[in-house]
């Protein structure tokens, strides 16, 4: 793979779009491609769509991260993610592609069929070998901040499951402080600093307001030195604030993409592209000055 591919963006002039590819039956959204049938073929199609739709990354994921999701093996989530990053890479290969996953044998192996970035939910704290990997091919990670624990969550009908008692000696200083640890870890296996990102982990493990108090503090973990991704989509921080189902937070979700960029968001990993797109595209022209890429 190129150096081009694997280097990271140049940060801090446009935000850029990360778009989820769910190849799961069970995502919290909705949106999970086994539910659609020939998952390739729909796989194929949801990325057609959100390249033309605007998204710069395509986040491809075979294991469900919803509040009680139930973990898969590495070798059922190989079967579901391997397939659909090759076809995607096949048709569409300019592509920039991300392995969500926290299996360091998930990781090599989507690596090798065409992936460029890895994203693990749990920072490299569930399994240290990622690490490994993540240096030996010598890609962007993404290091989320995850406190997600099953006996935390409530469920309610229509709006999902949330996290609650979930807590914290001092909100985003704990956080701060665990993402460095994650930094720490990848800097020891021989991850340079330039391809280590940030995610905050809003939704991981955070009460409804612990998410609203992280969302408009973002900027204090922008303050780190690295670049910050942020996943607010469809969470039930909004659609429990909104009283709304994961189908109707898109305008939830745009108020939270807004500010998140306002407050440093170099990424944002989203569900609905286009639209997405767009509110990235004007909010970078508020707040970062600049005349907006035109799009569809």
């Amino acid at each position: 793979m190129s150096q081009e591919t694997n280097s990271p963006f140049p940060w801090g002039k446009r935000t850029y779009i990360m778009g989820i590819i769910n190849v799961t039956p069970d995502s919290f959204s909705g949106d999970g491609l086994m539910r659609r049938g020939e998952v390739v073929d729909a796989g194929l199609r949801q990325a057609e769509q959100f390249l033309q739709d605007g998204a710069d990354i395509l986040d491809i994921g075979g294991e469900s991260t919803r509040p009680g999701a139930r973990p898969v093996r590495g070798s059922r989530e190989l079967e579901r993610v391997i397939p659909v990053i090759k076809a995607i890479k096949y048709a569409f290969p300019e592509a920039l592609l991300s392995i969500d996953t926290y299996k360091p044998g998930v990781a090599k192996k989507a690596l090798e069929a065409g992936a460029g970035w890895v994203n693990d939910i749990w920072g490299l704290r569930a399994d240290p070998k990622l690490a490994e990997v993540v240096a030996a091919f010598q890609v962007p990670v993404i290091l989320m901040h995850n406190r997600a624990a099953p006996g935390y969550t409530k469920w309610k009908n229509q709006l999902g499951a949330r996290y609650v008692g979930s807590h914290y000696k001092n909100l985003i200083n704990d956080i701060r402080e665990e993402l460095l640890n994650s930094v720490a870890l990848a800097q020891k296996k021989g991850i340079p600093d330039e391809l280590i990102i940030l995610d905050p982990g809003i939704g991981f493990g955070k009460t409804i307001e612990q998410n609203l108090e992280l969302t408009d503090r973002l900027d204090e973990i922008k303050s780190l030195g690295y670049p910050l991704l942020v996943a607010p989509s469809r969470k039930s921080f909004i659609g429990y604030t909104l009283n709304l189902p994961p189908d109707e937070r898109i305008e939830g979700t745009a108020a939270a993409v807004a500010l998140s960029i306002a407050r440093g968001a170099d990424i944002i990993r989203v569900h609905d592209v286009r639209q997405m797109v767009r509110v990235a595209r004007m909010t970078d022209a508020i707040v970062r000055r600049k005349k907006p890429d035109k799009i569809n």
